[in-house]
């Protein structure tokens, strides 16, 4: 079977001549707790296919071998959670069961590739049978969290392309989406009651081009932000999609965009912040919040708002990267780690990081961040992104705190695909298709009891060298599809033993799916004359990426 990704198990018979196929007079039945995912299906295949398939009551579906039928099963739900699903497909038609509303959404996935890439069109452009294999498959993830980084702050997205993201992350079975929404170089959600972060921060008067050693930029002024309504859209359409968005508003560091708008957030003791502007760089800056009460309560502000838009029990607040020398020199900033009884800048950062885990504790929340909130003393409630290897999350997991797996070693798709000049703008190490599919997110080193701990695993795109839909395109895919599998399916803990080749002859049908999309992948054989970027200096890392 050429299913993206792979389900745990599946039995295909002998092809029949009275095999299943939708037709003009298909109708697909669904119980009351299953509308919701019959109303996508029959408008994905209703647009692909040009037929009706006009709905009905399972027992009417269960009359007929010309039906689909969606139902949920407290069985299946009991043993294997609300994600898992089945299929059945034989000469009575086609029988797709959830064990909850996730899970049937998922069974609805996996029946789409069964019809073909032609499925993942919007209109009909062939007039062949859509024939579907007799099968039987069960299926259920390996990690409740299967996520991707989208960063929307170097680079604005705007809305209908994060909306387009949401269908490629639902099509490969992808439940988080992790929203970037602020950094040094722009701020992109509204907040009403400090217009100025959108005003002044969700704008820059130019980009760098390319890596600093260039010293390459554009003079093109970039910016966008959402408004709440545009969020709580995203939110609802991710929401039909089993999809959970968790924001990001980062801090302490990485928050030039909010100081330029608001420069008393500075350290204004050491730094003119007035003079500051949203930063038109890349990289790891020194201007970072001042450690203020005032500061507490504006961004205790800013997290209200955004509760209001955001459901998810898991907010992110960056914490990563935060250079300390503007905290060594101000007077202001060594009088409260004085007052609090501190040793240093990293126990003033970690008290900062667990005031706003307190705060989000209060109204049922839980705080996420990079591993970097662990220097200094992890917040109590806190869970941990991993991202500079293993090492965090292997800390954090043996503490007891959760953990989202995303070494940049792995799964930073950002990070160049393939060696040599042809590549587009390279970054970091090589992550091929076959590096993200031998990932394993679980280190050998955890007991049972900190495995646990492993929530899951996510794909970053930092979007510094990608400034629009296609460039996006072109780093995530096809490495995302192989990251789906790694999240869904239950592969070889050993990534030695993984079966790369047939992966790798599945993706050829995958291919022609990803066509149908209109995604702009990396092709096997290299990009497109359109799609490199010559003459653009990069941040390449040369020989193999430090162990993980």
């Amino acid at each position: 079977m050429d299913l993206i990704p792979a389900p745990n198990h599946v039995d295909e018979w002998e092809p029949h001549e009275w095999t299943f196929q939708l037709r003009p007079t298909t109708r697909i039945g669904a119980d009351q707790g299953a509308q919701g995912v019959a109303r996508w299906l029959r408008s994905e295949l209703s647009a692909a296919t040009g037929f009706t398939l006009d709905a009905c009551t399972p027992e009417q579906a269960n009359r007929s071998a010309d039906s689909v039928t969606l139902v949920l099963d407290e069985r299946l739900r009991a043993e294997r959670g609300r994600e898992a699903y089945r299929i059945t497909v034989d000469v009575y038609g086609a029988r797709l069961a959830g064990g909850g509303r996730p899970g049937l959404f998922y069974a609805a996935q996996t029946f789409r590739q069964l019809l073909g890439p032609a499925a993942f069109r919007r209109a009909p452009i062939t007039g062949e049978p859509w024939r579907v294999p007799s099968v039987s498959i069960e299926d259920a993830p390996r990690f409740g969290w299967r996520g991707v980084l989208l960063d929307v702050s170097r680079h604005f997205l705007p809305k209908s392309d994060v909306l387009r993201f949401l269908d490629l992350m639902a099509a490969h079975k992808l439940n988080v989406l992790h929203l970037h929404l602020t950094d040094d170089q722009g701020w992109r959600i509204e907040i009403e009651r400090y217009p100025r972060l959108t005003e002044v921060g969700a704008w820059r008067e130019r980009s760098m081009v390319g890596f600093r050693a260039a010293d390459r930029r554009d003079d093109r002024p970039h910016g966008g932000y959402y408004t709440k309504d545009d969020l709580r859209e995203i939110v609802a359409y991710a929401a039909k999609r089993h999809i959970t968005v968790v924001p990001e508003i980062d801090l302490p560091g990485h928050s030039q965009a909010a100081i330029a708008a608001y420069p008393e957030l500075g350290n204004t003791d050491v730094v003119d912040t007035a003079a500051l502007g949203v930063w038109t760089d890349w990289g790891i800056n020194p201007n970072v919040l001042n450690v203020s009460e005032r500061t507490l309560r504006f961004f205790e502000g800013v997290l209200e708002e955004v509760l209001e838009v955001f459901p998810s029990r898991f907010v992110h607040l960056g914490g990563d990267e935060c250079p300390k020398e503007q905290w060594r020199a101000s007077p202001a900033a060594q009088a409260r780690i004085k007052e609090l009884g501190l040793a240093d800048e990293e126990e003033l950062q970690s008290w900062f990081i667990r005031h706003f885990d307190g705060w989000l504790a209060e109204r049922g929340r839980r705080l996420i961040g990079w591993d970097e909130i662990l220097e200094g003393g992890l917040a109590p409630g806190a869970a941990v992104s991993s991202w500079r290897g293993y090492a965090g999350g292997v800390a954090a997991a043996r503490a007891g705190h959760d953990v989202v797996m995303c070494p940049e070693q792995y799964v930073y798709l950002d990070h160049r695909q393939a060696p040599g000049e042809d590549e587009p703008i390279p970054v970091g190490y090589v992550r091929t298709l076959e590096d993200v599919y031998r990932f394993e997110p679980v280190p050998a080193e955890l007991d049972n009891a900190a495995a646990a701990h492993i929530l899951g695993t996510q794909a970053n795109l930092w979007t510094e060298f990608m400034d629009d839909a296609r460039d996006v395109d072109y780093r995530a895919f096809p490495r995302l599809a192989a990251f789906a599998e790694v999240a869904w399916s239950d592969l070889p803990r050993d990534p030695a033993a993984r079966d790369f080749a047939g992966f790798q002859r599945r993706m050829a049908a995958h291919y022609r799916r990803l066509d149908a999309l209109g995604v702009e992948y990396r092709r096997p054989e290299g990009p497109r004359p359109w799609q490199r970027r010559p003459g653009v200096v990069g941040r390449p890392s040369d020989g193999p990426p430090p162990a993980v």
